[in-house]
């Protein structure tokens, strides 16, 4: 039997289930694929055999599917165990597993590198495919990930609103963005700067560490400029140590050994109280939201570039796998940035397997506060066009 199956691990995106359609699509058309199986809440499920007849969906269905938010079959963050992995290959072996497909970020790609190593000692006939997806925008070798141009696209306008709104009523405003190692996603706020005085006046990333004085200062600066400050902030961002700034309030980790970041407002509160009582400018009004986690899932926000990509690289999965491809892990690859156009790779799996990529230091202003022109000539094109806005004076 030459049976397949597909997991989705990670956190959930816009487009994550576009590279499932993708690959369940792809798979029917090879007759060479038997069982087509999904597996819930990632390789949790193997465990207990939790899987779905995909074969049995109809393409109709599917479809809506792909265009629905969120993973269909469920996430999980698991890294396993040797005896899960022997767990694993019993389940595989019984179910006539040849195929594997895991859709996620880097420590996806690590599972998915873990088991095909153990596969390969084994002697068990079998290929492993890491499909990428990650807001983050943080893996290695490919040029971005699906996932991050549809949630730059809602960064960008979320904080375009913000600007509008702290452009009627004069404060400064620090919004928090999701981004773990990489600044990637805040950078994204850029795209909303409309005109010269517009924000956000202030980005700060993890790739340029700030202590809080500097931070302080610099928004004194911005509020003397303008009468304002709209302010961009990773919650990755770390002080002039190197240090997280959010170890100073959160000490949780998950199974891969990550800091919880995210679903807590206590980075933004923590930089708008400090910011308050330190400002020179008596009685500031300091506001502060985290952008939380529709950043992942919002249904309203969708880059056309990301979702026709997502479906892609599931597909070229399948291909590569069909093919006498090795496992490895999908990539893209950036051929055009005017008119944008991109082709769909293979690399091992230790090529992307855990380790993380920095946005380059010449996407990030000397100042490190702010991007350059080269990170909007990078991100536009994926993002898509930006609600026009205009304004009085």
């Amino acid at each position: 039997m030459n049976n397949m199956i597909i997991g989705q691990s990670g956190g959930p995106t816009r487009v994550i289930n576009q590279s499932l359609v993708g690959a369940i699509l792809e798979a029917k058309t090879h007759t060479d694929i038997g069982e087509i199986y999904g597996v819930k809440y990632g390789i949790t499920g193997v465990f207990d055999e939790q899987f779905i007849d995909l074969r049995k969906i109809s393409d109709e269905k599917l479809e809506t599917i792909a265009g629905t938010p969120g993973s269909a079959l469920g996430s999980c963050r698991h890294k396993p165990t040797p005896e899960d992995c022997e767990r694993i290959f019993e389940v595989f072996k019984k179910y006539g597993i040849k195929y594997y497909f895991y859709i996620g970020g880097n420590d996806t790609a690590e599972t998915a590198h873990i088991i095909s190593e153990i596969a390969a000692e084994k002697g068990y006939d079998f290929k492993a495919f890491h499909i990428p997806k990650t807001i983050d925008n943080d893996l290695q070798i490919t040029d971005h990930c699906p996932g991050y141009p549809s949630a730059a696209k809602y960064v960008a306008e979320c904080f375009l609103g913000n600007e509008l709104d702290n452009r009627s009523l004069k404060g400064v405003k620090i919004d928090v963005v999701m981004g773990r190692h990489a600044g990637w996603l805040t950078a994204a706020s850029a795209l909303a700067k409309f005109q010269e005085d517009a924000g956000p006046h202030l980005i700060y990333l993890p790739e340029a560490p700030k202590s809080l004085e500097e931070i302080t200062t610099e928004i004194d600066a911005t509020v003397d400029k303008y009468g304002r400050c709209v302010v961009a902030v990773s919650e990755g961002i770390k002080d002039e140590t190197g240090e997280l700034l959010a170890k100073k309030f959160s000490k949780e980790t998950d199974s891969h050994g990550n800091i919880q970041l995210s679903g807590t407002g206590a980075l933004g509160d923590l930089l708008a109280d400090h910011i308050k009582k330190n400002s020179k400018h008596d009685g500031l009004r300091v506001r502060t939201d985290t952008l939380g986690y529709a950043q992942r899932s919002y249904a309203g926000s969708v880059s056309q570039v990301d979702a026709q990509e997502a479906r892609l690289v599931g597909a070229e999965a399948v291909k590569f796998a069909m093919s006498d491809a090795k496992s490895g892990s999908i990539y893209i690859e950036r051929t055009s940035n005017s008119p944008y156009a991109s082709e769909i790779k293979l690399t091992e799996l230790k090529n992307v397997a855990k380790v993380t990529k920095d946005m380059p230091r010449d996407f990030i202003n000397d100042a490190g506060n702010g991007v350059t022109e080269k990170f909007l000539e990078y991100a536009a094109p994926l993002v898509g066009e930006i609600t026009p806005v205009a304004t009085l004076f």
